[in-house]
């Protein structure tokens, strides 16, 4: 007998409830196997908002942007538009529709999941389907009673004033035209003694063209030159740099510690309670500014505010990096992997974590794997952008104990299908701080009990072991650069 006969008089003789209840199961677990698809594809999953709710700007599409946009999106700010009334919005709703969908705006690079950090600029399923049904059902403006107050933006210090404040030596001039500039610059002052710091806040001078800085220290007779040695233009303040903050005469970069930063959006934060990172004796300051230019001639004059400990701090912040100067990718390569680790050797408690590549980086994982076998999702930056690195600060310090193996993976794309590749065509890339160069870095800040000198010492072990790691990949592939 025909076999579709059969199923049919089967389906006859099923009662009309159970039938739709089988149906309706059936519907629900292609949906869950296409929802879990797309997860594992790395996509959002989609979240319907009810063809009876009626979205509007001054309802559900202006709280959104007042909170997570206005920061950059207002008059005076990095952003090229921006988004505070309801004109500026209503121009923008397909592409806030797009932008929101695919995540690259606002920007928040870590995958949920991978830790809990201060400051999350990250939007619901709910709020992204609340922009595309807006656009869709054309971008109504709605009752002007449920627009919510306009957000207030704090002009001064966020954290009250500093106890110390370094200024540019003069305010630096971007020209109208050309491409993004890195340009560090020396803070005219030297410490005299170890200082204790619970904050460092950075401020622009002009946020229209100060995409973000960093803050980093290094020895006051290496500053003393370091501007002489590095600047192209006499005639400008500062000098150009990139990935580092110069070089030293011999041509060898210098290591700096990064102990700053600022991103549009940031709120300063002082250090837990207890907790400080030091500046050390006969130190000086170098803050690097990425510049975009906008079309016109701007000038700049960024302040650096300092906060110390205002009682002696029980524990110190030690960088620990994940680091991996073995790098080769080949040209035309596009997804070439590195990986780098290390056992801790005391408890860990992890403050901060820091990611950085260059333009051909795709993706930054960090996994923690307890002694137990456990693995714990540090971080995962899973599109990564040279443009919108950030120091990552843990909501709470995550704690590890000894003999805990951190891991870091890096993935790379060299070929001429990135966009951001700077090398046309790809060619071989290794490890460097020019912009055709390339690092597989993470930096991981740790506090360590003051008192606690076994552990110290074994921290600065490993310090040794990771800087030795790097100075003999120096002495093989810079043999004329002196090895300390």
């Amino acid at each position: 007998m025909n076999r579709t006969k059969v199923f049919g008089r089967i389906l006859i003789q099923i009662p009309r409830r159970f039938l739709l209840f089988i149906l309706t199961a059936t519907v629900i677990a292609f949906i869950t196997i296409g929802l879990a698809q797309i997860s594992k594809a790395g996509l959002a999953p989609v979240t319907f908002i009810s063809h009876n709710v009626s979205v509007t700007y001054t309802k559900d599409i202006a709280p959104i942007l007042f909170q997570n946009c206005a920061t950059c999106h207002r008059p005076g700010q990095i952003a090229p538009f921006s988004l505070m009334t309801y004109q500026e919005a209503v121009k923008q709703a397909k592409s806030l529709a797009s932008s929101t969908a695919s995540r690259s705006m606002p920007p928040w690079k870590p995958v949920p999941g991978y830790g809990e950090f201060q400051g999350e600029r990250r939007l619901t399923d709910e709020q992204i389907a609340l922009f595309q049904k807006w656009a869709d059902t054309g971008a109504k403006k709605g009752n002007p009673a449920d627009l919510p107050p306009m957000p207030k933006f704090t002009e001064g210090w966020q954290l009250g004033k500093p106890d110390l404040t370094f200024e540019m030596p003069k305010p630096y001039t971007l020209q109208p035209d050309g491409s993004d500039v890195y340009q560090c610059f020396v803070l005219p002052f030297k410490f005299s003694s170890d200082r204790y710091i619970s904050a460092i806040e950075i401020k622009p001078g002009n946020s229209r063209i100060v995409h973000h800085s960093t803050l980093h220290q290094i020895p006051s007779q290496l500053a003393e030159n370091i501007q002489a040695d590095n600047q192209k233009d006499k005639n400008q303040v500062g000098y150009e740099c990139f990935g580092d903050v110069g070089r030293d005469r011999q041509g060898k970069p210098i290591i700096a510690p990064n102990i700053g930063a600022w991103v549009p959006g940031r709120t300063t934060q002082f250090l837990p309670d207890g907790m400080a990172r030091v500046i050390k004796k006969d130190s000086q300051l170098i803050l690097q500014n990425h510049y975009h230019r906008n079309g016109q001639k701007e000038t700049d004059q960024t302040v650096v505010g300092i906060y110390f400990s205002k009682t002696p701090p029980k524990k110190m912040l030690q960088g620990v990096p994940l680091l991996q100067v073995n790098l080769a990718i080949p040209a035309g390569e596009k997804s070439y992997k590195t990986t780098a680790s290390y056992t801790l050797p005391v408890d860990f408690d992890i403050v901060q974590i820091i990611p950085h590549m260059h333009w051909l980086g795709k993706q930054m994982k960090v996994t923690a794997t307890l002694p137990d076998g456990t693995v714990k999702p540090m971080i995962w930056i899973k599109d990564w952008d040279f443009d919108w690195q950030d120091q990552y600060q843990y909501k709470k310090p995550v704690h590890l104990p000894q003999g805990t193996k951190l891991e870091m993976e890096a993935i790379y794309d060299n070929s001429e299908d990135n966009p951001r590749n700077p090398n046309n065509p790809p060619k071989l890339v290794t490890w460097g701080e020019q912009t055709t160069d390339e690092m597989a870095l993470c930096g991981i800040q740790i506090a360590v009990a003051l008192d606690d000198q076994q552990s110290l010492d074994k921290v600065k072990q490993l310090q040794q072991r990771i800087r030795t790691t790097y100075l003999e990949y120096l002495e093989r592939h810079h043999p004329s650069e002196p090895k300390s």
